[in-house]
């Protein structure tokens, strides 16, 4: 290993040491219920999202496999927050960054990944995105960090940058120390498979569901035991859903599955503020809606535990889309009657 390296590594090292540990957050149940839910905060990460880890973990795994060196540029298919996290860690080590993205993409994305060093190659279909990443590493020697293959192997479920054991480890002095669920998205599948993994190699009793947005084929997939199938439609919930089974997506430690109406991720991403005064983006409202769900189930069936899911990224990212009435408008959703059912949960009724 190069001198280089090795301080690529420390550098890494020191960047999640600094950080203190993430937040996990209590959402307020009815008491009699017996049931706690809890919300770990990935927001506060340097770059705001879920993807922090993510990025790291994907960099290292490129320095200790050999594939990334002094100079290696770093490139990626992302327009959203992965590619944010990249840029950064890629300023941090001094290598160049490019992602292809969609010409779509907003200008506000697209300037987020620039101000952290890294630069945007546009072309015009999503589906072109992964080819044209590809083709750049290997013309100009670089590596492609290709979230979508290496996410559930970059990131070490035993221990290294480990979201799964940090839920944990937070937990030890609760009431409900192991969590009954874990609720997360799949966008890459890279989380899902942490957590699947984690609880099996601890032994523990917890399961661990995926809720997906609609258009998503990770749900259908599933369902089938497909993993070539494909809707071929994108998801309006940023950070997750695919429109193909990925191959970071691992079927077999995901105990359930739940499809999330739209309007019903944003529905819930807004109860969320109301009710905690957190900001999150709608891939969280779609996690807090699946969790409602399971925890009904508990409480209907006189079951007690604890449910864990993840505030996946800010709810400042999304002012003019998610939280605009106007822009929901016009995507055609009434949060309405999501709203009703969640608050009539909330208070004790039925929710179904």
């Amino acid at each position: 290993m190069t001198s280089w390296t090795s301080t690529a590594i420390a550098l890494l090292e020191a960047d999640a040491n600094r950080s203190a540990d993430t937040h996990l957050h209590v959402f307020p149940l009815p008491g009699e219920w017996g049931i706690d839910l809890y919300l770990k905060d990935e927001s506060v990460h340097p770059t705001g999202s879920l993807k922090h880890r993510l990025a790291r973990s994907l960099i290292l795994y490129g320095l200790v496999n050999g594939l990334i060196h002094e100079g290696t540029a770093l490139v990626e298919s992302s327009s959203g927050s992965t590619a944010v996290s990249e840029a950064y860690f890629a300023r941090m080590l001094g290598l160049p960054f490019v992602t292809v993205v969609p010409r779509s993409t907003s200008q506000e994305k697209i300037d987020l990944i620039e101000f952290y060093g890294g630069r945007c190659h546009f072309v015009d279909s999503p589906s072109e995105m992964a080819p044209e990443a590809a083709r750049l590493a290997s013309e100009c020697g670089g590596h492609y960090l290709d979230q979508f293959t290496y996410a559930e192997r970059a990131t070490d479920w035993r221990g290294n940058n480990n979201i799964a054991d940090s839920v944990f480890s937070q937990l030890a002095q609760e009431r409900h120390p192991i969590p009954t669920w874990i609720v997360v998205g799949a966008g890459t599948g890279g989380t899902s498979a942490t957590f699947g993994r984690y609880v099996r190699y601890r032994r523990h009793d917890t399961r661990v569901a995926v809720v997906d947005p609609e258009g998503s084929a990770f749900h259908g997939g599933w369902s089938n035991g497909d993993p070539t199938f494909a809707t071929g439609i994108g998801s309006r919930i940023e950070g997750i859903g695919r429109p193909q089974v990925e191959p970071s997506f691992v079927p077999g430690v995901i105990d359930e599955m739940i499809a999330v109406p739209d309007a019903a991720s944003i529905a819930a991403m807004r109860l969320l503020k109301d009710r905690t005064l957190h900001w999150a983006g709608g891939s969280t409202g779609t996690n807090l809606f699946g969790a409602f769900e399971l925890i009904a189930r508990m409480r209907d069936a006189g079951e007690t535990g604890s449910v864990v899911t993840l505030i996946c990224d800010s709810g400042r990212r999304y002012l003019d889309t998610y939280y605009s009435d106007d822009w929901v408008t016009a995507q055609g959703w009434d949060l309405a009657p999501h709203r009703a059912r969640m608050e009539r949960f909330l208070g004790g009724g039925a929710w179904n």
